[in-house]
């Protein structure tokens, strides 16, 4: 599972088709034609990663500001790349995974029906 959301692997056929940009979903995968528009991964791996990201980011510019003392300009070099990339690279995995899982358990939206 991890392989899958790490590479962005369509859930049903497993080809790499899932994200049409960094962390966007394709409309569908272009091998078998799974609609990703289906699933809704709403907002959930977004806020957890706001708040580890934040956590971990803080905490590390915090220790290095007591240890060190270093001037203001090298956290904004350390600590602003490395933000995006956490972020990033954790929604990517979120989302995959978050989507996969969807697939795997046939969950849906509470409340709507399928026909």
């Amino acid at each position: 599972m991890r392989e899958a959301a790490l590479f962005g692997l369509c859930p049903r056929c497993g080809a790499r088709t899932l994200f049409d940009g960094i962390v966007r979903f394709a409309p569908r995968c272009r091998a078998c034609g799974l609609d990703f528009s289906q699933f809704n991964v709403g907002d959930g791996p977004a806020a957890f990663l706001i708040l580890i990201v934040g956590s971990l980011v803080v905490g590390l510019a915090a220790w290095l500001e007591v240890a060190v003392s270093p001037p203001w300009w090298v956290h904004v070099i350390l600590w602003l790349p490395l933000s995006i990339v956490l972020t990033l690279a954790g929604l990517r995995l979120a989302k995959g995974a978050l989507i996969r899982n969807e697939y795997r358990h046939s969950a849906g939206e509470a409340g709507r029906r399928e026909p």
